[in-house]
């Protein structure tokens, strides 16, 4: 019976229902005694947030990942964190792969709305390179930190903490265990270590510019202007954020955060810091330290996220980019929205419009009734909600003051963010029979 059931659930919804099944059974593995350091029972509200967390990818937690979470347990949370950022469809496809097993139309077509491609053909390849790059990139990462971690804390251990940490970073799950020198410090004792910080920096940015991209550039390498438009956008959009916001991160901090800084620690913090939000959730600063400009740019940063189809979060560069095309032609009343020698279809501005409200109204709903209970700072609450539904892990200190409501309310935005808040709205319309009856128009004043 339950078969039948699922069959009548569209992709979207099958996705949802998977990650809450993933959830689920990551909640019951942290609750158990070994899952803890102390070998007690961990509270269901902490381990269901922490599972959350890494399952979406976030990083915000309630509980130091090291202090808290006995090496059971973090092999745990770094399952959650593999199976959620490159999804779980991908793994069980990865399985059948392995299997030699035949991938049907079903299959493909989980495959095609897990990754936000377009149309099904040459889905498995790319599965496979999903696959091939993940073990290629986090096996690099690994290597290059444990010749950082190797010296100051031993073979084992560096080897452990290499692999954590290049898998939680090109995951942009933000999940750390240096807790072990200070809890809850991060990065902070590596600001200004170039292997560390550049390391990390490039796991995020490779994981978070999409799977399509990395696609792209492996059939045309370095040929710019064979790239589809949705790199092109990617790519472009990308360098801008980076190299731009490092400048506006400097201008804002450099009487504060950065005042009696080397300029190596500038550099390294400047990059880290506009790179991180998006949505990698680790920090080498004390976000709540940072000016109000630092924290605003690092709430836009946040929104912004990174590439379609990638393990990042937000509201994808490639919706924002759309919009910021539309208002110019627009204003400068222009037919169509062009770039790059090509015209955005109307359908695709119709549904980046409707992305944006969902991100905004969901934030804005969850910030007003998180103000209404606890009676917290605007900008520490928002800061917090747009972290969570953007899976950033990014905080300024408020996680763990959440009462029982506003957890579960972080819980789901965390969960409608990784899944994608428009995405998660419309699984519950995909089956209904809406009216194609066209109404007459009356024309309404705008601004």
């Amino acid at each position: 019976m339950l078969p039948k059931k699922l069959k009548r659930l569209s992709d979207m919804q099958l996705i949802a229902l998977g990650f809450l099944l993933l959830i689920l059974g990551g909640t019951c593995l942290l609750m158990l005694p070994c899952s803890s350091r102390t070998g007690e029972f961990t509270p269901f509200i902490t381990a269901l947030f922490t599972a959350t967390s890494a399952t979406c990818v976030t990083g915000l937690i309630l509980v130091d990942t090291y202090t808290h979470w006995s090496f059971f347990g973090q092999l745990v949370l770094l399952l959650l964190i593999q199976i959620g950022g490159l999804g779980f469809i991908t793994i069980g496809t990865a399985v059948s792969l392995v299997l030699r097993r035949k991938i049907g139309l079903k299959e493909r077509g989980w495959i095609k709305e897990s990754f936000n491609v377009l149309d099904i053909g040459g889905v498995v390849r790319l599965i496979k390179r999903v696959l091939k790059g993940t073990v290629l990139f986090e096996g690099i990462g690994a290597l290059l930190l444990f010749t950082r971690f190797y010296p100051e804390m031993g073979f084992f251990n560096g080897l452990y903490y290499s692999i954590f940490h290049s898998i939680s970073a090109f995951c942009n799950a933000g999940f750390d265990i240096m807790g072990k020198y200070k809890p809850y410090s991060s990065f902070t004792a590596y600001y200004d270590d170039p292997i560390v910080s550049f390391t990390l920096s490039a796991l995020i940015l490779i994981g978070g510019i999409g799977f399509i991209v990395w696609s792209d550039i492996i059939d045309h390498k370095w040929h710019f202007k064979k790239y589809a438009l949705q790199t092109k956008m990617v790519l472009s959009f990308s360098a801008v954020l980076v190299f731009g916001g490092a400048l506006l991160f400097y201008l804002l901090e450099r009487n504060n955060l950065y005042a009696d800084m080397s300029t190596t620690g500038i550099i390294c913090s400047s990059f880290f810091s506009v790179i991180t939000p998006r949505t990698a959730g680790f920090n080498t600063l004390d976000i709540g330290s940072l000016t109000e400009g630092g924290k605003l740019l690092t709430i836009i940063l946040m929104f912004i996220g990174g590439g379609s189809g990638s393990t990042a979060g937000g509201v994808k560069m490639a919706t924002i980019f759309v919009l910021l095309l539309h208002l110019r032609s627009t204003l400068l009343r222009t037919t169509g929205t062009n770039i790059f020698g090509r015209r955005i279809e109307d359908d695709t501005i119709t549904k980046a419009t409707a992305l944006l409200c969902t991100y905004l109204f969901a934030g804005l709903a969850a910030t007003l009734a998180i103000c209404g209970m606890q009676g917290f700072p605007l900008g520490d609450t928002l800061f917090e909600v747009i972290s969570a539904i953007c899976t950033a892990g990014m905080t300024t200190g408020l996680t763990g003051q959440l009462n029982f409501i506003s957890r579960l309310i972080i819980i789901f935005l965390m969960y409608i963010g990784r899944l994608g808040s428009l995405s998660f709205a419309l699984s519950f319309t995909d089956h209904k029979k809406l009216t194609h009856i066209m109404q007459p128009v009356e024309h309404i004043n705008i601004g």
